[in-house]
């Protein structure tokens, strides 16, 4: 008797073998679909540390790393003006120092890493380089290598740097600041931030795993499996060396995708039996697009901007992008510029706030015009009192 055979790599191996034969009394069946899918979640997590984040998240799954480069770019690519008081200052060597941090990075290059480090690990730790007393260049040192040194009230009294072997402790506080740590919210613990995309990890480990089990499906042509059926007439099992050398025969000859479509010639009392993955074993198809939209919440992004199918929220695309930037981009700017401005201010010894310019937020476009208009429209308002309604202070 010939049949088509094929048994996809999502099922082979020893365990999927045995499934596929005639299974001895009290042995389970093997599981198909969500729940092999979910089987292999719950057993290997990635973790929520910065390097599997990073690793998982950033490096391995497409919606984590756009998302992640939303952001941080977004955020990057709006400018900071230097105010004192109501008075912009032009110029400052605050912002001439943002603009050029150190030798090896712009001031976008230097902001963009800094937000990365915020959203993958929820610390970023900032060193400053002083020379004769001045501050000279900014760096980043990455969150992985830092940790924390508390005192026997439980605030930290120095920071570890760990790098290619050595380890250096910086103190928290002296005069000048010998280190700056930005953190987000951690409602368990008093000196660390948490990361935005720890809160997604099981999602990332459901979207990493739906993907390799798509990927184990088309490198078999997509193809389900199927089951050999063992029927003597006189009844009875195979003897053990005949299971065993048709389990074999099967790993060799039939599986990969090299093997796609080849007949298989079945010995007497062997059937072949296709199977098809059911609706409900197809379920990680939702699941897949689920964690994506997981992955981006917890990121802050609209799905919408990610495309990602089955989400509505926004009426279109200006307007999730304009949630973007109000409720993520902004907020996260603004944090991060409340604490370079006290840092900076201290520094150079003079008052200084940074403020990101909204005007140069193409995002924001619409509301700005709108704004504009309004305000231009309002005749009992004198010019000066526009210009502060717009955000320009007094000329």
């Amino acid at each position: 008797m010939l049949s088509s055979f094929r048994l996809p790599r999502a099922f082979s191996g020893l365990r999927r073998a045995d499934a596929a034969l005639p299974q001895s009394k009290g042995t389970k069946p093997s599981r198909g679909g969500l729940a092999m899918l979910m089987s292999g979640v719950t057993g290997s997590g990635m973790g929520r540390s910065y390097a599997a984040l990073s690793r998982g998240g950033f490096m391995g799954n497409p919606v984590a790393h756009r998302a992640v480069r939303l952001v941080t770019e977004a955020a990057a690519a709006v400018p900071l003006l230097a105010y004192d008081g109501d008075r912009e200052l032009s110029t400052h060597p605050a912002l001439a120092l943002l603009t050029k941090p150190n030798a090896r990075a712009t001031g976008v290059d230097f902001l963009e890493m800094l937000y990365g480090h915020l959203l993958l690990s929820g610390n970023a730790y900032l060193r400053p380089l002083w020379l004769g007393g001045r501050l000279m260049e900014l760096h980043l040192l990455r969150p992985d290598r830092v940790s924390v040194v508390e005192g026997p009230d439980g605030w930290p009294v120095a920071y570890d740097y760990r790098a290619n072997g050595t380890s250096q402790r910086i103190p928290a506080d002296g005069e000048p600041l010998p280190i700056l740590h930005f953190r987000l919210f951690h409602p368990l613990d008093d000196n660390i931030g948490y990361a935005p995309l720890a809160s997604a990890h099981a999602a990332l480990d459901l979207h990493n795993a739906a993907a390799s089990w798509n990927k184990a499906l088309l490198d078999n042509s997509a193809r389900p499996s199927g089951a050999l059926v063992y029927q003597p007439k006189e009844g009875g099992n195979l003897p053990p060396e005949q299971y065993e050398r048709l389990k074999e025969e099967l790993e060799q000859g039939y599986s990969g995708p090299m093997q796609a479509g080849r007949p298989m010639l079945l010995e007497g009392g062997l059937d072949w039996k296709a199977m098809s993955l059911t609706p409900r074993d197809m379920d990680f198809v939702d699941a897949r697009n689920g964690a994506a939209r997981d992955i981006a919440l917890s990121l802050g992004v609209p799905p919408m901007l990610l495309g990602i199918p089955g989400d509505n929220t926004y009426a279109n695309y200006q307007e999730a992008n304009r949630a973007l930037y109000r409720l993520t981009v902004l907020p996260l700017l603004r944090r991060t510029a409340a604490s370079l401005s006290g840092f900076l201010a201290d520094a150079f010894g003079e008052a200084l706030e940074l403020r990101p310019d909204l005007d140069q937020v193409e995002g924001l476009s619409s509301e700005r015009d709108a704004l504009w208009a309004r305000v231009g429209a309002a005749s009992f308002l004198s010019d000066e009192e526009k210009r502060q309604a717009v955000g320009y202070g007094v000329g």
